[in-house]
């Protein structure tokens, strides 16, 4: 049976966090969310926008439970900062939806000194995680969401000794890493709650080929090349509109039957009802360790996971 937004259940009394929701994917599982009684923390970056996000939502749900708090993943102070903002206002997380990020830009870094795409996509994420950690730990059925993409399959493991691509940085490259990072992520931290024997669960969720404006920009940005323009027009013309691009997230937060370490993505690769997916990577293990010990280097934040 396909998954949409009818088939939600009532998510009233539960807290939702999702990052970048104020544009895009974020925004329409945001509009989900709350359309379904949860109350959504749309953690943003630009404010501006998020407050027409705000309307955009009221106009379809005018009794929508809302919270705008300022994230910027691209720095760790602003993550940390966050995050307590967050907790001091809630004592649980029942979904975190880490879905904000950037695609295949010119070589740049964040304010903290991280390759600026895994930065954002993932180390921003894991700090965030990492902060509500006790909050998500306190909600009776947690779920952390980590998005990923079709790109982490030409992503590769990150070297420990050159995590931020000096010297060799390639856009695309560079994507595909933090892209399987987030992969990775979302498997390695299903993996840790297992082990602890706690009731959260992490799963993972990729959109496809949707038309956001996540190719837009990456095409006005220039540092991708041919492909920018390329991806943006076939996004244009052949992605899913986001509403559908996002449903593989939704239904990863939100469908009682999914359950911890699954992969949720359109039918058909890019494009489809979001369904379960395989999950294949060889060398996932060694990826895994290999990202943990990464991130808690480059962050000096631990995912502490205690009951």
């Amino acid at each position: 049976m396909t998954y949409t937004r009818d088939s939600i259940p009532d998510l009233t009394g539960l807290t939702a966090v999702v990052t970048g929701a104020n544009g895009g994917l974020g925004l329409a599982t945001a509009a989900a969310l709350a359309a379904k009684g949860a109350h959504v923390v749309m953690a943003v970056r630009d404010r501006a926008k998020a407050d027409e996000a705000v309307q955009t939502i009221r106009d379809e749900t005018p009794e929508a439970s809302l919270e705008l708090v300022s994230l910027d993943l691209a720095s760790q102070e602003s993550v940390k900062n966050a995050a307590r903002q967050i907790a001091a206002a809630h004592a649980t997380v029942d979904i975190l939806v880490n879905n904000a990020g950037v695609m295949a830009t010119p070589e740049r870094r964040t304010v903290d000194g991280y390759e600026l795409q895994l930065g954002v996509n993932h180390l921003g994420h894991w700090t965030l995680t990492a902060s509500l950690m006790p909050a998500i730990l306190a909600a009776p059925a947690a779920r952390v969401v980590s998005v990923t993409s079709t790109a982490h399959h030409m992503g590769r493991t990150l070297d420990p000794d050159n995590p931020h691509l000096d010297g060799r940085y390639d856009p695309w490259l560079a994507y595909g890493n933090s892209k399987l990072a987030n992969y990775y992520f979302g498997l390695g931290l299903q993996r840790r709650f297992k082990a602890a024997g706690v009731s959260a669960q992490s799963l993972v969720a990729h959109p496809g080929l949707s038309h956001s404006d996540l190719q837009v920009r990456t095409a006005a940005e220039g540092g991708a090349g041919w492909q920018g323009p390329f991806w943006a027009w076939m996004a244009a013309h052949t992605g899913m509109d986001v509403e559908h691009g996002a449903m593989p997230q939704i239904r990863a937060a939100t469908d009682p039957e999914a359950r911890g370490g699954e992969l949720y993505g359109p039918r058909f690769v890019n494009t489809g009802p979001a369904v379960k997916l395989l999950v294949l990577r060889p060398g996932r293990d060694e990826g895994i360790r290999t990202l943990w010990e990464v991130s808690e280097r480059e962050t000096g934040v631990p995912m502490t996971i205690e009951v």
